[in-house]
């Protein structure tokens, strides 16, 4: 199934040409490409193995470029949902952008990436994110980092006070694919709670739950959901591998940690991702843990954000400020808007009238999703601002720390 390399330019070349596959089609076009770039290679793969991931790409928007009639790159973008600053927003998560080992270089994922991004836009999309190859590449299509989330490996013994903590609530336990349903209404209850998060479509996770290898632990106090956790175990005397840690409150995430400790005599660490926020070293007294952030390309990149639509963000909670600002260098982006609080919600108009502010798409975005301050635009480049600029920015789009989810 291994996708044909493309051909020497010669006479009679057919041009380049960027489209959409669906349904089958995937199974000769962008699933080759994207097994030989994310996966271990070389893999013997059967038309009938590929076929089974079919549904599990359903209703994403996945193009290819045709170089001379043969497929030279692929990408898709997977529709979500995204909590940007109280609002829920239709956000495109970009994902499996790979490029043919002899088409490399040759612009075509840029190429491809511009396209697909004004399509999921086309399509009401209004932020978009990812998990790049190399932040770099990405931030000259106006994506900037988000906080990585943090992996915290502890012994469970460390939790052991937990078990003779009078705590309000229960926990139940069982497969995931059993519990998948609750799982899915707790996301969306998050979603609506928590800056950054985002909602993948449930045959985007419906893969997890088919695959039959995670158990699912779910907090309840009165009755309500309070704490959510997936995890499985790799042998006696190993590890406990969490996925994320989801809770509502301090006492979901206690019953959380009071579960693990259950498993004392079984395994020798706990290992568990938390959102960039989460203090572990606030849980428990004599905690012994190690938190860790892990950057590096491709393998541990942080995710990136960007904004797709300045009108698709009318309704952001902010702070008290108004301001005419000029979006430069960007197809989707570029204008002059005026943007301004009302009764702690963004109003968006496309008059600005007299303006303090140019920004880049990367600029306005990292201020968008709380992780630049105007300072950081100016030093890095990303906006020319005037004094009074700063502080309108800064007071119109405060500082705020996303809780990205779901993880790579």
């Amino acid at each position: 199934m291994a996708a044909e390399p493309p051909r020497s330019a010669t006479d009679g070349r057919v041009p380049v040409k960027i489209r959409e596959v669906i349904g089958d089609e995937r199974l000769s076009t962008s699933f080759p490409l994207q097994s030989y770039a994310f996966g271990p290679s070389p893999t013997p793969t059967t038309e009938e193995q590929l076929r089974a991931a079919l549904p599990y790409h359903e209703g994403n928007c996945t193009m290819i470029v045709e170089d001379d009639g043969l497929v030279a790159a692929a990408a898709s973008a997977i529709p979500m949902w995204q909590n940007v600053r109280g609002q829920v927003l239709d956000m495109a998560g970009v994902a499996w952008v790979a490029t043919h080992p002899l088409a490399r270089r040759r612009g075509h994922s840029r190429d491809l990436l511009h396209h697909l991004l004004g399509e999921m836009r086309r399509r009401g999309h209004t932020a978009t994110a990812l998990y790049p190859f190399r932040s770099s590449f990405y931030a000259r299509f106006g994506y900037v980092n988000l906080p990585k989330p943090r992996t915290v490996t502890f012994r469970p013994e460390d939790c052991a006070p937990l078990l003779k903590a009078d705590l309000p609530g229960e926990v139940t336990w069982q497969p995931y694919a059993e519990g998948f349903d609750d799982y899915r209404g707790f996301l969306r209850r998050l979603l609506h709670r928590r800056h950054g998060f985002a909602l993948p479509p449930e045959q985007q996770s419906a893969a997890a739950r088919d695959a039959g290898t995670r158990w699912l632990v779910t907090a309840r106090r009165d009755g309500d959901v309070v704490g959510m956790v997936t995890y499985r175990i790799d042998g006696q005397g190993g590890q406990l591998r969490a996925d994320d840690l989801l809770a509502t409150d301090a006492f979901g995430r206690a019953l959380l940690l009071r579960f693990f400790a259950h498993h004392i005599d079984q395994v020798s660490e706990v290992v568990l991702t938390v959102p960039a926020d989460e203090l572990p070293e606030l849980w428990l007294d004599d905690l012994t843990a190690r938190v860790e952030t892990v950057l590096s390309f491709p393998s541990a990149p942080p995710p990136m954000a960007r904004v797709l639509s300045v009108e698709g963000l009318r309704g952001l909670e902010v702070g008290a400020g108004r301001i005419g600002i000029e979006v430069v260098d960007d197809p989707f982006l570029v204008g002059r808007y005026h943007l301004e609080a009302v009764d702690g919600r963004l109003v968006v108009e496309t008059d600005p009238g007299q303006m303090s502010a140019v920004l880049t798409a990367a600029g306005f975005s990292g201020l968008v999703y709380g992780v630049l301050d105007p300072v950081d635009v100016l030093a890095r480049g990303l906006g020319t601002l005037s004094d009074d600029a700063v502080t309108q920015l800064r007071a119109l789009f405060p500082r705020a720390v996303p809780c990205v989810f779901p993880p790579r």
